[in-house]
């Protein structure tokens, strides 16, 4: 490791699995200090033992105003500063397949999470950024909110605000020497995206996958499968000043789906000429 965030002080919400997870222990391993954010208490409390002096838990509900307060008063408070917030917590709701079979029951909640959460984290850290020398936020946002696509509604347009929502406050921070980007991740390995359910066993899991690999893969043109460490890597990168001079972009960590349409459809359409054209 280089230590590229040595003697940074970093916060991760959602921050006990999946990109968060890896995301903070390879800010640790990079020399952070790391206020771990969570709902899950006991997950959160284990994980920064087993990190040590360099973390620390902070029981947060992202959509709870006086939560995000609170998380960013205690991580300038237990570590004396904040350089880097990312703003990973995020849910994905009600997965109904179709628009029409969505009720919205869940709506209040998503947004409250995906985008409240994600606006009231940076109002605070950007607040305290500013009056002491600039820092950075990152934005986790997704795939589903730079394409256009079917079901979860949801989900999708509080994707699609945070994108928006990241390049509006990179503009407005950026006097006070804040850099704020955001993540597009796309078909990472998480249980966000496993679509698991409670009391799976490993076969059963491991299963699901393989099941789900290929569906995966259509869309993809790079069909390495991703991992939440590939995305804690790009956040590691735009959190670091090797992207001193980077803000306001959308970061695709996602294979090559938002490039474009990996089928060859002029191949497509040769092969069905030549058939049509058979004697």
């Amino acid at each position: 490791m280089r230590q590229d965030l040595q003697g940074k002080v970093a916060i991760v919400t959602g921050g006990t699995g999946g990109i968060g997870r890896a995301t903070v222990e390879l800010f640790v391993a990079e020399g952070a200090r790391v206020v771990i954010a969570d709902i899950d208490a006991q997950a959160g409390e284990k994980f920064a033992a087993q990190l040590g002096s360099a973390a620390a838990f902070k029981r947060t509900d992202v959509a709870n105003v006086e939560d995000v307060k609170a998380l960013v008063d205690f991580a300038v408070e237990h570590f004396g500063g904040l350089d880097i917030l990312f703003n990973n917590a995020g849910i994905s709701g009600a997965q109904h397949p179709r628009f029409l079979d969505d009720d919205f029951t869940d709506f209040h909640k998503v947004i409250g999470i995906n985008l409240y959460g994600v606006m009231m984290g940076s109002r605070y850290a950007g607040k305290y950024m500013a009056k002491n020398g600039g820092g950075v936020i990152i934005n986790n946002a997704s795939i589903a909110g730079v394409l256009p696509g079917q079901a979860m509604m949801s989900y999708r347009v509080t994707k699609a605000a945070v994108i928006h929502f990241t390049k509006c406050i990179a503009i407005d921070l950026a006097e006070y020497g804040i850099r704020v980007n955001c993540l597009a991740p796309g078909h990472i390995r998480t249980p966000l995206t496993s679509f698991t359910m409670p009391g799976m066993d490993e076969a059963q899991s491991t299963r699901l996958r393989e099941a789900l690999a290929p569906v995966w893969d259509s869309n993809q043109p790079l069909k390495r499968h991703g991992s939440p460490e590939d995305v804690a890597r790009a956040v590691l990168f735009l959190s670091s000043d090797a992207s001193a001079q980077i803000t306001g972009v959308v970061l695709p960590v996602d294979g090559g789906i938002t490039a474009g349409d990996p089928v060859n459809h002029l191949q497509e359409i040769f092969a069905a000429r030549a058939s049509a054209l058979e004697p």
